[in-house]
This record gives C-alpha cells, structure tokens and sequence, in this order.
C-alpha cells in the first residue's frame, strides 16, 4: 500500500440496485415522437428532394441522349433499374406490415373465439394458423398431428389449446433461444465493454434484431420500418404497463444481481439490462405470436436469463 493512502477516504459503493441503464434509454428513444409540425416539416422536404432529384433525373437523362444516343439510353435503363428497385423496397415493406397485420389478426380472433366458446371461429383460426404454417418444415409434424385430432375436439377452447400445443411449441422454443442469445449480448457488452454509450448502441441493435428474429420465427418477417414499428409497439406496451420498471423479485431471480453489484457496479448493471432485454423479447413472442399464451406457459424472465449466463460460462470454459 502506497504510503498517505487512506482506505477510509475511498468512496463508497453505491447503495441500491443497477437499474440497467443502456435498456432505459433504448426504451425512452423508441418511444420518441416528434411533433405534427416536426413530422409535417419532414414530409414536405422529403417531397421537394424527391421532386427536384426526379428534375435532376430526368434533365441528365435528356441532355445525356442529346449528346450522345447510346449513354443516354444506359442513364435511361439506369434510372429505371434504381425505380424499380425502389418500388420492390416500398412492396417489401407493405408486405411486412400485412403480415404483422395477420399475425394481430389471428390472435384477436383466437381471444374471441375462446372467450365466447365458439367452435366454428376456433376452427377457422386454427385453419388460419395452419395456413400460416403450411410451407414451413418446423411445424410439419406439428400439423400432422394436428390434422389427427382434431376432427375429434368438439369444443372451442379444447381446440384453440390443441392448436397451440402443437404449432407453437418448436416456435416458442426457438424464440426463446433467439432471446437468451441477446440477453446473453447485452449483458456481456455491458459488463466488459467501459466506452460510454457502448452499451446503449449495442442495446438497441441487439434487441432491433431480436424483436425481427422473432417476427419471422412467427411468421411476420418484418422489412426495416416494420420492425422499428414493432420495437415501438413492444416498448410501448411494456413502458404503458410499467414492465421496465425494475423490480426487487427479478433482481433476487437474476442470480443474485443485487449482491453483485456490489462486487462490480458494470456486472451488475449488465445483469440488469440482460434481464431487460429478456422481457422486451418476451412482450415481442406476445405481439407476434398468431396465439396468446393460455396452453403453454410464458417464459419467465429468470428463467431466460439464468439460462442466457449459463451458456456464456460453458463457452467461456471451453
């Protein structure tokens, strides 16, 4: 010990628990909406650079094929390759938002046929899901088993609840997986990785990519602005329900990260925004699931995130 150093002048660990920052602030600026004349401003200086570079376009094109025929008919096939391009973008992304669109529309079907116990409706968003998943391998045997029983079900609930064991069950189980993995990420960013707003960025990509990863497990396959969509949606409702606010039963569940946080304030913070994370991907299997949860059990949070450390160890020992 280095002499005139006084141990009991060290500051003191803070008191209370992380409260997992980076996760905070992804939530706070995807909810962030600006204002109607803000939005307004935007959309008319949008329309005047996509008018004035259609001019631009169209000015270079002709005076290209004035000078010389052959150049400008290549500015020409130019232009309309980058046009097409751009519209094949624009349909991508309406097709995104209509199958998100179903996805919301069969689990509200599925709420009303259970809640008013009708068969006929139960079977059509059970054909509905079936529909969904006709071309997809995972759910095959599912199906199969599906098809056997189900002439055999003579009440809408039963149905609805055999239906969702057999097609979501693979599902859940990989969105889980896809949930673990950037919890796992966060945690592991947050904890080792000093440089400031590093755990936020890496927040923000990891949880974008998480909530996309699970819509295309389900069906939803969302484009760029479907999935910035969702990411508010899931915020939205998790901010609206007050989910993100930390509570002292998930701390004690995170594998003690209370009490690690006073070993290392950076851990335990990453322990926190890994636990944050599990629930956002959580509210997203909600969202995108073409089905509540009612015959299988939703994910627990600790349970994601004890697993999600789990794997970092065993890769870690490796």
């Amino acid at each position: 010990m280095e002499e005139g150093v006084d141990p009991s002048a060290a500051p003191p660990v803070p008191d209370g628990l992380p409260e997992g920052q980076a996760m905070q602030a992804v939530a706070a600026l995807s909810q962030k909406r600006g204002s109607g004349l803000t939005r307004f401003a935007v959309w008319a200086f949008g329309a005047l650079f996509s008018f004035a570079l259609s001019v631009a376009a169209y000015d270079f094109v002709l005076g290209l094929m004035a000078r010389n025929l052959v150049l400008g008919w290549v500015a020409f096939g130019l232009v309309a390759v980058a046009v097409l391009g751009g519209l094949l973008l624009a349909l991508r992304e309406w097709g995104a938002f209509l199958r998100l669109g179903r996805l919301d529309s069969l689990r509200m079907r599925a709420v009303e046929a259970r809640t008013a116990a009708d068969l006929k409706a139960a079977r059509g968003v059970v054909a509905g899901i079936v529909s969904l998943y006709a071309a997809r391998g995972d759910t095959a045997w599912g199906r199969a088993r599906l098809a056997e029983r189900e002439g055999e079900v003579m009440d809408a609930d039963a149905l609805l609840a055999l239906a969702e064991r057999e097609l979501l069950t693979t599902l859940d189980a990989e969105a889980r997986l896809v949930i673990e993995a950037a919890a796992r990420q966060v945690a592991t960013v947050t904890a080792l990785v000093p440089l400031a707003l590093a755990d936020v960025a890496t927040a923000a990509v990891a949880n974008l990519r998480m909530i996309r990863r699970i819509a295309e497990i389900y069906g939803g396959r969302s484009g760029s602005f479907g999935s910035l969509k969702l990411l508010r949606r899931v915020f939205g409702s998790l901010v609206a329900a007050g989910a993100l606010a930390l509570t002292d039963d998930m701390i004690g569940s995170v594998a003690g990260g209370g009490v690690l946080s006073k070993l290392s304030r950076r851990f335990g913070e990453g322990m926190v925004n890994g636990a944050l994370t599990a629930r956002v991907g959580v509210a997203a299997m909600e969202l995108c699931r073409p089905m509540p949860f009612v015959a299988l059990e939703r994910p627990a949070v600790s349970s994601l995130v004890s697993r999600a450390l789990a794997g970092l160890v065993n890769r870690s020992e490796r």
